[in-house]
């Protein structure tokens, strides 16, 4: 999928909820990969948007996790993790991961899983985000640029 906006992306973050179901052994757990820049957090965004949360979501870099509730059928709680600074997959211990991802009605959402693949569950969900050039010359990278969305389950 290609966004050309970051309506566009709303729309796409629109479709991956319809078709995202809570799961019945653990939180349902999304991986965000892509460079500085690519549209993780503006992914998120537009999830927590969807989701009806109306407060601003930033980036959660320099806190690692932001917890936002949810009145949702399916899930009560979104997390948002910012893995970049995580040295290791034991760090996410001492943020209640154990706890966060046993929980069915938990969403969470992590940006740089690479950094902590061993601590994902194994049923996860992955969006790969990577930049495009634009119509109007923009340099690939740039906010301005295209986005590619790839989504799978793993």
């Amino acid at each position: 999928m290609i966004s050309h906006s970051t309506k566009e992306t709303r729309e796409i973050a629109k479709e991956f909820l319809t078709k995202l179901a809570s799961r019945k052994d653990g939180a349902t757990v999304v991986g965000l990969f892509g460079d500085l820049g690519a549209g993780k957090t503006a992914f998120t965004q537009a999830i927590a948007k969807e989701l009806g949360i109306k407060r601003k979501v930033n980036s959660p870099t320099f806190v690692i996790m932001k917890k936002y509730d949810l009145k949702h059928k399916d899930f009560k709680n979104l997390f948002h993790l910012d893995a970049y600074r995580l040295k290791n997959e034991k760090e996410l211990l001492s943020l209640g991961w154990e706890e966060m991802i046993s929980n069915p009605k938990n969403l969470v959402f992590i940006e740089w899983p690479e950094n902590i693949k061993k601590a994902m569950p194994k049923k996860h969900h992955q969006i790969h985000i990577s930049h495009l050039p634009c119509r109007n010359n923009a340099p690939v990278g740039t906010k301005e640029g295209h986005r590619q969305f790839k989504i799978k389950r793993v």
